[in-house]
């Protein structure tokens, strides 16, 4: 029978995992599928990782890593990736807002021969009107900068082992495993869902992180903002060609002006512009920074007994 991995990306999670390890076991028991379930520490500073550990002892399929320190879910998916022996292997968050009984229907249409089932938001759940403005416009952009559609998925996902590898195999050190697993291509298909309450807790996700996650994962996958800026020139420059002709069809017919107050317009809006493509470019370079140092994605400082470290 071939094996699922499910790798649980936990930060902080400890009230949620002896939960979410039992509905999700329960779950793929019933349908025959024969399991692991990989949690992966990001760095938790509560008790994620001795719950984790003390599930492994009684039950074989659990089985988890621990980060030293928190490197971002990014890190903690390439790290369950990496460390999952399954012939397929499904990502799914801790909180069960996944619903983990679409991992069935994952499975069944792997078994079919897709090489990638995406998991598709038929809804967003309950989310602040905020939250969900900010994250509308995050993806649209995304969306159109990268030439795919990211505005109903996520990061639940079944890969097949083929398509597992290929994304191991990939170098850089900031990767953005939704849009990388729609990049390296295979066969593909999807599976709509809906976001269910989160089951404890509250989101580890704050707006200056989420921010923060949009701009780096922007920055790691895509060049358009770069090239964005050439954009912008050009149209400083027609705008310029404009107001120099107007300016001198004005001097010329003698009724030229002073124009002190568009002087210092014209001034902060290129200065404005100037300072934008600036911290564009810094970012982008800061990018080639980190990745020519070649640090590792993350460091795992501890592991399960149960868990057999892939060559």
């Amino acid at each position: 029978m071939s094996l699922l991995s499910v790798v649980i990306p936990s930060y902080n999670e400890e009230e949620n995992i002896a939960n979410t390890a039992e509905v999700i076991g329960r779950i793929l028991s019933d349908a025959q599928i024969d399991y692991e379930l990989l949690f992966v520490s990001d760095g938790s500073t509560d008790g994620t990782y001795a719950e984790v550990c003390r599930l492994s002892e009684t039950d074989e399929r659990v089985k988890g890593l621990q980060f030293s320190r928190n490197f971002g879910k990014e890190a903690a998916i390439f790290a369950g990736l990496s460390a999952a022996g399954g012939d397929c292997v499904a990502v799914i968050d801790c909180d069960l807002q996944h619903p983990p009984e679409t991992l069935v229907d994952m499975y069944r249409l792997w078994e079919e021969g897709y090489e990638v089932v995406e998991g598709i938001k038929s809804s967003r759940g309950k989310e602040s009107i905020f939250y969900k403005m900010f994250a509308g416009i995050f993806y649209g952009i995304m969306s159109s900068l990268m030439k795919m559609n990211l505005n109903a998925t996520s990061d639940f996902k079944l890969l097949d082992r083929k398509a597992v590898e290929a994304l191991l195999s990939l170098n850089e050190s900031n990767t953005f495993f939704r849009a990388l697993s729609f990049w390296v291509g295979f066969k593909s298909t999807q599976v709509e869902y809906d976001v269910k309450e989160r089951a404890k807790g509250k989101s580890k996700w704050s707006f200056s992180g989420l921010v923060k996650y949009a701009i780096t994962n922007t920055t790691s996958f895509t060049t358009a903002p770069l090239r964005l800026i050439g954009i912008v020139g050009f149209v400083m420059v027609v705008f310029s060609i404009v107001l120099g002709i107007q300016t001198l069809v004005n001097y010329f017919i003698g009724t030229a002006v002073e124009g002190f107050t568009t002087v210092i317009l014209l001034l902060l809006l290129i200065g404005g512009c100037i300072m934008i493509s600036l911290g564009i470019i810094g970012h982008y370079l800061g990018r080639i920074y980190e990745e020519v140092k070649n640090r590792p994605r993350y460091i795992v400082r501890e592991r399960t007994g149960n868990l057999t470290v892939r060559k």
